[in-house]
């Protein structure tokens, strides 16, 4: 008797506190609700992010499967016999969606060649809400990332992405650790020239969401404490 496969969940969570009515549908309720199994970016924080969707599972009873940065492939691999069982399993990212910018991404990858059917669920991502608000061209945008930490690297990148967003027309969309966030606007600010347009969006969908576009020598006038916040850096010509 064949057994029919299980279903791989992408669940979206929140990306700032106290959120879960604002951004959350009732989907994602009802898919954790009927799944025992989970993909995790960070397993204190799934349990907590469950918890509080007050969904009537007693949190003790899910399996978590820790999958961040450090996992290697075979260790997902071999959870991957509860989806061959039928079981459904869901995958939740630290923060947003997971897939981008997340190591959830290799969990896709082993369904898609296992034949098992992947489910992306509608929620929050601090990419494309700061795309959105900017007024840049969301007909053409790259996403880079983490920019390198070395100066003289990172000088580089950021004068060849004013060069690609003006002979491209393409928005350049990054990012930084939040404690670094201060470093790479200072560094943003001395290397991109003056007329370079900049978006900064942070702390996107918490109650102090700061979203503005300007030039870099308008922002030079009126730096940000970016400090701890998660941000969104979003370049334009």
């Amino acid at each position: 008797m064949n057994i029919k496969k299980g279903q791989l969940y992408l669940i979206p969570t929140v990306l700032a506190p106290g959120t879960n009515g604002q951004v959350l549908t009732s989907q994602i309720r009802e898919v954790i609700t009927q799944t025992d199994h989970f993909f995790v970016e960070n397993i204190r924080t799934a349990r907590r992010f469950i918890g509080e969707l007050q969904t009537g599972k007693v949190i003790d009873d899910i399996q978590f499967y820790e999958l961040n940065k450090d996992t290697v492939l075979n260790d997902i691999r071999k959870h991957f016999s509860l989806l061959k069982e039928g079981k459904n399993v869901g995958v939740i990212s630290e923060a947003g969606c997971p897939g981008i910018a997340d190591p959830g991404a290799l969990a896709v990858k082993l369904a898609h060649e296992q034949g098992i059917r992947v489910i992306p669920l509608v929620g929050p991502s601090s990419i494309l809400l700061a795309l959105m608000a900017s007024g840049f061209s969301g007909q053409s945008f790259v996403f880079h990332g983490y920019l390198p930490i070395d100066k003289g690297e990172r000088a580089r990148t950021v004068r060849q992405m004013e060069k690609e967003a003006l002979q491209k027309n393409q928005t350049q969309i990054f990012m930084e650790t939040p404690f670094r966030n201060n470093q790479l606007l200072e560094d943003l600010l001395t290397h991109c020239q003056p007329g370079t347009l900049l978006c900064i969006a942070s702390n996107i969908t918490a109650p102090d969401e700061f979203i503005r576009t300007m030039t870099a020598k308008e922002w030079k006038e009126n730096k940000p404490d970016l400090h701890k916040k998660p941000t969104i850096f979003l370049l334009y010509k």
